[in-house]
């Protein structure tokens, strides 16, 4: 065997391992052999936004400006393109820093460079040296959430009401232009255009990962007309429903065309860069029930040095491994949140990598933070 299909043979064992066996004893060759009690039901009350932002995030976020902050737009460098759902990070991460000269700085760029349409939507894909800039004006619903996301806690942090009414608007838009009604369930269209049961043959198509669930309660607070409630339910259904192969993972695009979930067509049938935020969107705002996260338990087995891996659905095999600490940070956020297994101490610092890896990293130390603080104040 190689060594790819190997390492994915011992991360289905760990996941299958750990959806079967019990907690705190399995011995599937995880950090997490003898593990101490779960501490999952810490993130059930929302965690306030800090006042004073941590020492680790104090060090990170000048590093991440200097990398991939450029006069408000955030730098998407592996692609060498900026898009919503970098500014929509980028202002999530300065509000967590308690940074409002840069949150406002990208908030600007945000809404004059991509909110052009004419729906309250953003345009998701903005290209230096094309022209226009902007390549591709329809949005990204997970953009334009995570926008929203920002304002809102900026909103509060800073007791705006000009923040707070425009996440209201943004939500509203959302609401009207990118939410459809599938046979279980009002789900997240990934974009305006180009998903519905009309645009693709096995149509609709979503994508799990656009269901940003720590917003969500946030959200319901700024824009409460917005059903919220509905949404996390369908998000959670397919969380649950969308398990495919050995790995019991889900691709990152999924056709809603039946009553069950099935990989769409138009699409690889992979656990992939977008899906590897499911885990790190369930843990952030979980409620104490772990069952959405098991499948996620073997993501990164760090005895080892396996993992996180893209996954071909349809084999089971590993198809490349996710380079980048950030990747394993959100495993290792998956492992504090199912077990209690402290954040490794090599996780605890973010190097500037990529922008996507660098982003994730932050996030789920800050996800971690918030919800499992424990897993950051024990030795690793």
């Amino acid at each position: 065997m190689t060594r790819l299909k190997i390492a994915a043979a011992v991360l289905a064992g760990a996941a299958l391992a750990f959806t079967a066996g019990n907690l705190a004893g399995r011995k599937d060759g995880q950090v997490a052999a003898s593990a101490p009690a779960p501490v999952q039901a810490a993130a059930a009350q929302e965690a306030p936004a800090p006042s004073v932002p941590d020492a680790w995030l104090t060090s990170a976020w000048p590093a991440y400006k200097t990398a991939f902050v450029r006069n408000g737009r955030v730098l998407d460098d592996v692609n060498r393109v900026s898009h919503s759902e970098g500014q929509g990070y980028g202002m999530l991460i300065a509000t967590l820093a308690d940074d409002r000269e840069a949150f406002d700085e990208i908030w600007a760029w945000t809404r004059r460079e991509l909110f052009i349409r004419n729906d309250g939507l953003a345009a998701w894909r903005w290209e230096e040296r094309a022209s226009p800039h902007v390549t591709d004006a329809n949005n990204a619903t997970d953009g334009d959430i995570l926008i929203a996301w920002a304002l809102a806690e900026a909103a509060e942090r800073w007791k705006s009401a000009d923040y707070a009414q425009d996440a209201r608007q943004i939500v509203s838009a959302v609401a009207r232009k990118t939410l459809a009604r599938w046979q279980r369930g009002t789900v997240i269209l990934p974009a305006a255009t180009g998903f519905g049961a009309g645009d693709q043959s096995d149509g609709p198509v979503v994508n799990l990962s656009y269901w940003v669930f720590p917003a969500f309660d946030r959200l319901a607070r700024t824009a409460p007309d917005v059903p919220w409630a509905e949404l996390r339910a369908s998000g959670l259904l397919l969380a649950q429903a969308a398990r495919f192969s050995l790995v019991r993972l889900p691709p990152d695009w999924l056709s809603l065309a039946g009553t069950e979930p099935k990989p769409a067509q138009g699409f690889p049938a992979r656990f992939g860069y977008n899906a590897i935020r499911i885990p790190l969107y369930l843990a952030w705002a979980s409620r104490g029930d772990a069952e959405p996260l098991r499948p996620f338990a073997g993501l990164w087995n760090e005895a080892r040095s396996l993992g996180p891996f893209e996954i071909d659905l349809t084999t089971g095999e590993a198809v490349s491994t996710m380079e980048g600490a950030g990747y394993r940070a959100v495993a290792a956020l998956v492992s504090c949140a199912l077990d209690g297994q402290p954040m490794p101490a090599s996780l605890r610092t973010v190097p500037i990598q990529t922008y996507y890896s660098t982003t994730l990293h932050i996030l789920a130390l800050a996800a971690t933070q918030q919800g499992y603080a424990q897993c950051l104040s024990r030795p690793s």
